[in-house]
């Protein structure tokens, strides 16, 4: 997948709107890419035959294994964008905390549930952060220390780290969401496939997009209205 070139992206004072429409594309693409996925994965249960049961088993695994990384990069992407514009150490910690444990369960869960209840299926409720916290603090952990390195890296570095770390974030974050459907009721995704495509979409790009950029840079600046922000 394609880095993401954040140049034509307002990045000094951007407003949620620009950020939305900068991240877009990309996370179209990703969403595309977790729905071919879906796809081959069906062609291939239907080849050889594999008990429904057995399937949606092998795609609660895959779901699990997606939303922990997605939790990773979570972490880590609003850290490197918190210490653009701050260096406060407790801060940093608090949102590196709270800001992956909101999102990631609104793209991975919430949004994809509603989903699948607005279109029909009977959706069973599913948080890892709830049911499996033992397995998530180690992700969270690694991707608060992740984006804690980062800080005393070089500019270049943070900028290729920021990039890349927010392209994986994406992506992960549509396989997990899409996963998450397939697991947890929707299983015939395939004949509203359009719908999914749209539901999806949402579920990627507005809590990534508040994850990674808006909701770190409006609370490293609140109190460092005097220190100025540096490039990314």
């Amino acid at each position: 997948m394609k880095q993401i070139n954040h140049q034509s992206c307002n990045h000094e004072h951007p407003t949620i709107m620009q950020e939305l429409v900068c991240h877009l594309p990309y996370s179209i693409v990703a969403v595309a890419f977790s729905l071919a996925m879906l796809s081959f994965l069906s062609l291939a249960a239907l080849w050889i035959n594999i008990d429904p049961k057995i399937a949606k088993k092998g795609i609660k695994i895959l779901f699990h294994s997606f939303h922990f990384m997605h939790i990773v990069f979570a972490a880590t992407g609003t850290l490197v964008t918190f210490f653009r514009f701050s260096q406060d150490t407790k801060k940093a910690l608090l949102i590196g905390f709270i800001s992956p444990s909101f999102f990631c369960v609104l793209s991975d869960a919430i949004i994809p549930y509603i989903a699948g209840v607005a279109l029909g299926f009977d959706m069973h409720f599913h948080i890892c952060f709830w049911y499996e916290l033992k397995n998530v603090l180690p992700f969270l952990l690694v991707g608060i220390a992740t984006g804690f390195l980062t800080k005393w890296g070089h500019a270049s570095t943070k900028t290729h780290y920021a990039l890349t770390s927010h392209t994986s974030h994406i992506l992960v974050s549509s396989l997990a969401s899409s996963c998450y459907l397939v697991a947890n009721g929707l299983t015939d995704w395939h004949s509203k496939i359009g719908l999914v495509f749209f539901f999806l979409i949402i579920a990627v790009v507005v809590p990534c997009t508040l994850a990674d950029v808006i909701v770190p840079m409006i609370l490293a600046r609140l109190g460092n209205s005097n220190e100025k922000s540096s490039a990314c």
